[in-house]
């Protein structure tokens, strides 16, 4: 089959894998028990490709979208090798994750080539908990530090070879107040993401995993002209602003946030070097928690059918010091930080 890649073939790859993440939001939707997946809706669905790459998302949750990435780059980085029905689990804020309540299921995508199983990439949804452990119900207290937010889970396989670890699902479940619901909110997570793999299937059958690659680059390539063209309106400068959170839930003590936005042509430098250390209550925010925020405030400047993938990212370098409460250090709390912080830093932005 040709690969040329065209303005209309490029829409519509782009308009196709788009439609296979809304389609695991609507899967994980119906089928979750909870009503805070099933009713508010807090969750996210993407796909990369096999480099871990961001290649279409829905239009769900901006924090949960642009940590992601880090949360499949753990999950690359955490196994050699990854097998046809296997699913990785995570919420370690330190690896990959945003805060505890936040579980992300990550799914090698294989597809079928005559006898052969290729791996072209991860879908990946993540899907807030309405309790994961620790010392209060609903896993979001007033903690000094993450044991105390709910039970850790580091990229491990809760499916392997599509077989589900009974024993550590039996674990998982051991230390949540709500472990029907939560096995029901895990299977719906799990069905989405074979939705996921069904569909690239199809997608494959009909165009070809050539032309699937070829289009997947152009549109990487795509989003980044897009959102070069974007900062180029903006002036070249340094632009500079400090805004505050109230308190960290411990002491009265204000908390800064600072950030040294840097425009030069069509790169942005988003550095938050300044802002406060990390601080004894749990309004500290992880690394990719600030990219996010920092992602997010680019995006909004961005045409409204402009594709957020990958491309997307690369114009943007962001500084997040590390023991600052926009990077904290583990054993930091940061469950209300996902929360509270990372909207004042889209404020700051």
């Amino acid at each position: 089959m040709n690969n040329t890649v065209t303005p209309i073939s490029l829409e519509i790859f782009r308009s196709t894998l788009t439609a296979v993440a809304e389609e695991m939001g609507v899967v994980l939707t119906r089928s979750s028990y909870s009503p805070n997946i099933k009713e508010r809706r807090d969750f996210s669905c993407a796909i990369f490709d096999a480099r871990g790459r961001l290649i279409a998302q829905a239009a769900h949750i901006p924090v949960h979208l642009g940590a992601m990435p880090d949360s499949v780059a753990a999950a690359i980085d955490s196994f050699d090798t990854f097998a046809p029905g296997d699913i990785i689990a995570l919420n370690d804020p330190f690896l990959g994750g945003s805060h505890l309540p936040d579980i992300t299921l990550i799914a090698p995508m294989f597809v079928q080539i005559g006898d052969e199983a290729h791996l072209i990439g991860f879908a990946a949804n993540r899907a807030h908990h309405a309790d994961v452990g620790g010392m209060s119900a609903g896993s979001m207290p007033v903690a000094t530090e993450v044991y105390q937010e709910g039970v850790i889970i580091p990229p491990v396989k809760l499916w392997e070879t599509g077989q589900p670890n009974n024993a550590l699902l039996t674990l998982i479940l051991r230390n949540v107040r709500t472990p029907d619901e939560r096995r029901g909110d895990l299977a719906a997570q799990v069905a989405a993401n074979r939705t996921a793999t069904r569909r690239m299937q199809e997608i494959v059958d009909r165009w070809g995993l050539s032309m699937l690659d070829a289009h997947v680059d152009e549109l990487i390539a795509y989003a980044e002209r897009i959102t070069r063209s974007t900062i180029e309106e903006i002036p070249d400068g340094i632009y500079r602003f400090t805004d505050y959170l109230d308190d960290d839930g411990t002491n009265d003590e204000p908390v800064p946030i600072t950030v040294t936005i840097t425009v030069r042509g069509s790169t942005l430098l988003v550095d938050f070097t300044g802002s406060s250390p990390q601080v004894r209550g749990n309004v500290n925010t992880v690394a990719s928690v600030a990219k996010s925020a920092s992602y997010y405030a680019v995006r909004c400047l961005m045409p409204d059918d402009a594709p957020m993938n990958h491309g997307t990212f690369a114009p943007v370098t962001v500084i997040a010091p590390q023991g600052t409460v926009v990077n904290a250090r583990p054993p930091a709390g940061v469950a209300q930080g996902n929360v509270e912080t990372s909207q004042r830093i889209t404020d700051v932005l």
